[in-house]
């Protein structure tokens, strides 16, 4: 798989335990093509079963013929053969707008097109920014076939928003450019690193930066609750001359300006794939001293202009092949546990994700809500100069 620029996006969510664990114009958005003869709306059903079962929903979605998509990199997670399965398999064109767009300007979206057919139906979410969305009213409650396989702890009570897929921070390591490759924080600040060491965006925009701090500042003794240890890790890495502002992609990667990368494991092993033949040997490691695992969160516009794709979408999604598309692309799916459990899941791809040991633990909300505001305040004094 090619690995493209990251989502920007603050993440939030638990892991579960799975390895140990083109728009259309300005206009009314339509309806008529949502609703059934019997009356049901997609835009106000819950469930498939609300709506009449699948044969129903995937007849509306049909009909609607249309999904408006947005920041969904075709490259990050496997995206890209999730939206060409999820076309061939019903005959519906999405449309993917700024694929390497923020969460905040999927939610910005949201709101300046309002009512609008060129308003975006559904959104993948850092679940920060799907718990803001769900505050302001701006989510569709919908439950999945598979919801109640879904973790608790990893979806909201009404469906508003539920956890999708996840990974590791990590780091990826040129090992034909750097003799020996870190695998830890504190090898990270080592002499021989000196400008080679890159986030692949700004923490408080990034949601794999912000990983990045989180898992430092759980390297260097600060915890859920003190992120601060992590800003002064980044301080200091920029103070000895190692940290490099260049935002880390597969182009800067292969031309060698960031050799040594912290991002998501699904990223980092993504690009040990795509560059080996490039003559790129990329090594993925996740630290030991640090160890960062987080979701991304799924959500459909409450004034959806396609509400029946968007719903056939998730179930798409959250479908055993939806999935494993997923986790093909080095992703650890929501329902990974289940799958495996009930014999659905791709054994091949799941042996092939990057190795880490222990069992990983969260932040909660509000830990994660006052993190953000810390590196909102002090993440510009800590690289500058």
């Amino acid at each position: 798989m090619t690995v493209s620029p990251p989502r920007n996006a603050v993440l939030g969510g638990s892991l579960a335990v799975v390895a140990a664990l083109a728009l259309s114009a300005c206009g009314a958005a339509p309806t008529n093509s949502s609703t059934t003869a019997d009356g049901k709306n997609a835009a106000t059903a819950t469930s498939v079963a609300d709506f009449g079962g699948m044969d129903a929903l995937v007849k509306a979605a049909k009909k609607e013929g249309t999904l408006h998509a947005i920041a969904l990199p075709r490259d990050w997670a496997n995206y890209g053969a999730l939206i060409d399965g999820f076309t061939k398999k019903y005959g519906i064109k999405i449309t993917d707008e700024n694929p390497d767009g923020s969460s905040q300007d999927e939610i910005n979206a949201v709101t300046s097109r309002k009512g609008q057919d060129r308003a975006p139906d559904v959104l993948d979410l850092g679940s920060s920014f799907a718990l803001s969305a769900a505050q302001q009213g701006l989510l569709a409650p919908y439950k999945v076939a598979s919801f109640d396989q879904i973790p608790a702890g990893q979806k909201d009570p009404k469906g508003q928003w539920f956890n999708d897929y996840g990974g590791y921070i990590s780091i990826g390591c040129d090992a034909k450019r750097v003799t020996t490759c870190p695998t830890t924080f504190a090898d990270l600040l080592k002499p021989q690193y000196k400008g080679q060491v890159a986030l692949n965006g700004n923490p408080t925009k990034s949601g794999s930066a912000f990983g990045g701090v989180y898992a430092a500042a759980l390297a260097n003794k600060g915890s859920f609750d003190d992120i601060q240890p992590g800003l002064d890790f980044f301080a200091k890495l920029k103070k000895n001359g190692n940290y490099t502002p260049v935002e880390s992609t597969p182009a800067t990667v292969e031309k060698g300006e960031t050799p040594i990368s912290i991002d998501w494991d699904y990223l980092n092993a993504g690009y040990a794939d795509e560059f080996k033949s490039k003559g790129v040997d990329w090594k993925v490691s996740i630290p030991s001293d640090g160890q960062y695992a987080q979701y991304y969160s799924q959500a459909i516009n409450k004034d959806a202009p396609h509400p029946a794709a968007a719903r056939l979408w998730q179930e798409y999604l959250y479908s055993a092949e939806g999935q494993n598309l997923w986790l093909k692309g080095y992703a650890r799916p929501a329902l990974m546990t289940s799958m495996e459990s009930a014999g659905t899941l791709d054994k091949t791809a799941a042996a092939k994700l990057p190795q880490v040991s222990g069992t990983p633990a969260f932040p909660t909300e509000a830990q994660q809500a006052k993190a953000k505001t810390v590196i909102a305040s002090g993440w510009a004094k800590a690289v500058s100069g």
